[in-house]
């Protein structure tokens, strides 16, 4: 049996956001509008919502939706309040959704989350129509490939003198087995990479591939502690190998957009062969040089001479790694590189060309840390804070009808914070927007003024110029076609 329950917004803020976000709200019951009417509503069978009879009168302004299927409504009642009801279940056919389900696909049965992390983001259409075909027949391939390679590694095992006494066979399967499970838990480290933040190595590739290098490095810590405690080798090895297996997963991915990058000509194999060319002289150099190292008197012994040299040879790898990654000239527009050229183009009116931009580009710095300080995809909730009165959202709704976002900020001291929401149908040029207008509002806040002033003013100025910003982009070799930006699609603003 169905409950009703009414919510208002100065009291359910705070739980039906943390529900939403944390995915809980798919064990609660589901919670119902109890009244029918909703003037401007439209068809209440299509937005999700089940109402019941009453008295009083609701009209629907908006709706968001969840990435966990749930939907909320923001109602204005005959008092003009504004209260919201939340909605578990939403209709395939909703407006806004059509091309997100996967009903049609082979993995239809599939729970989401299972989809999401297995599947690239936007499958079916983000991808060519041989794409599932080929990973469901690749993965018994990977699957019977490494059954051989536990064979061969006992085998292996073997010729070195394990298991050469007594126990033979046995021994060496023992062994092989210690190993092979060393190795399957350093795996669990590329599943987590791959499933959970496999969209992020198309947006900044060159601050994934620094970062590789770091958690590798902290994983050959672990190695180097074995010969210290030896009766721990297995947790050590096992923690080196996942620490070192994270790093992979996000190194991979991040070199093959950075391949991507060099092959102009539509020649990524040639490329990805000369690569492994370099690749495969430079390691048989290192090992060259690893050997001669190892051989020098006193340092087999020494292992804190190891360590040092180790330590040493390491942050010179490092040093070179950033090096390499910062000679790297993208034309495509990240959000590390949106924020340099629109901050160059408030405050100068001209945008740096593709090597000054990418030479200005911090590659280590997280995008939290960068001022002014931008969130987006935030509930209509949380955008506006204390400030919960319907005419508040009413003029926003209406100060951002022309754009495919809402963007609300509040100052703290000499910094602002800027919240931005999007609507169903944005795209990554309605990203590059929000940004712009963000800058324009940074340099010219007063906190004198009202905010929904300020608000009006920025946006008409983004109307005047940001078409002079977009052919600066242009002629300065910027790809204006295919922007680095994603709009979050955990949750969206919809109308009915």
């Amino acid at each position: 049996m169905s409950s009703a329950v009414q919510l208002s917004l100065p009291t359910c803020a705070f739980e039906s956001s943390s529900l939403i976000h944390s995915g809980r709200l798919r064990s609660r019951r589901q919670i119902f509008c109890n009244q029918t009417d909703f003037r401007g509503g439209g068809n209440d069978e299509k937005n999700g919502v089940d109402c019941g009879r009453g008295h009083s009168q609701r009209r629907v302004i908006l709706v968001e939706k969840y990435g966990n299927s749930a939907v909320k409504k923001y109602c204005l009642d005959d008092n003009l309040q504004l209260q919201t009801f939340l909605d578990e279940q939403t209709s395939s056919t909703s407006k806004g959704f059509e091309g997100s389900q996967f009903s049609e696909t082979k993995l239809s049965w599939l729970p989401d989350v299972i989809k999401d992390f297995i599947l690239p983001s936007g499958f079916p259409e983000s991808v060519s129509d041989d794409y599932l075909q080929y990973m469901i027949l690749q993965f018994p391939t990977n699957v019977t490939g490494w059954i051989c390679h536990t064979l061969v590694t006992s085998s292996l095992l073997k010729a070195v003198g394990i298991g050469s006494f007594s126990g033979t066979t046995a021994a060496a399967s023992a062994a092989a087995i210690r190993w092979v499970s060393k190795d399957g838990i350093g795996a669990v480290g590329r599943l987590f990479i791959g499933g959970r933040f496999g969209n992020l190595f198309d947006d900044d590739p060159k601050q994934w591939r620094m970062y590789a290098d770091f958690i590798g490095s902290g994983g050959s810590i672990f190695d180097l502690a074995t010969p210290l405690y030896p009766s721990y080798f297995l947790p050590l090895a096992s923690l080196g190998n996942l620490t070192k297996a994270v790093a992979r997963g996000l190194k991979d991915p991040s070199f093959r957009v950075i391949q991507s990058h060099f092959a102009i000509s539509g020649n990524l194999g040639e490329i990805a062969a000369k690569e492994e060319v370099w690749e495969v002289v430079a390691q048989l150099l290192g090992l060259a040089l690893g050997i001669l190292i190892l051989d020098t008197p006193g340092l087999v012994n020494s292992h804190s001479v190891l360590s040092l040299t180790w330590l040493s040879m390491r942050l010179l790898h490092l040093w070179f790694r950033y090096q390499s990654l910062a000679v790297l000239h993208f034309n495509t527009i990240n959000l590390k590189r949106a924020r340099i050229l629109v901050r160059a183009h408030i405050l100068h009116n001209k945008v740096p060309g593709t090597v000054d931009c990418n030479s200005q580009e911090n590659i280590l710095v997280w995008e939290r840390f960068t001022r002014p300080s931008i969130i987006f995809g935030v509930s209509l909730e949380e955008m506006m804070g204390g400030d919960r009165s319907s005419s508040t959202v009413m003029k926003l709704l209406k100060l951002y009808a022309n754009e495919k976002y809402i963007l609300m900020l509040n100052s703290q001291g000499k910094d602002l914070k800027v919240f931005v929401s999007f609507k169903v149908g944005a795209s990554s040029m309605s990203v590059l927007r929000s940004i712009w207008q963000t800058y324009w509002l940074d340099k010219h806040w007063d906190s004198t003024e009202g905010v929904v002033n300020q608000l009006a003013r920025s946006l008409s100025e983004m109307e005047d110029k940001f078409n002079d910003f977009m052919q600066l982009l242009e002629g300065g070799g910027w790809d204006t076609h295919q922007l680095s930006l994603k709009v979050p699609n955990n949750v969206l603003i919809d109308f009915c």
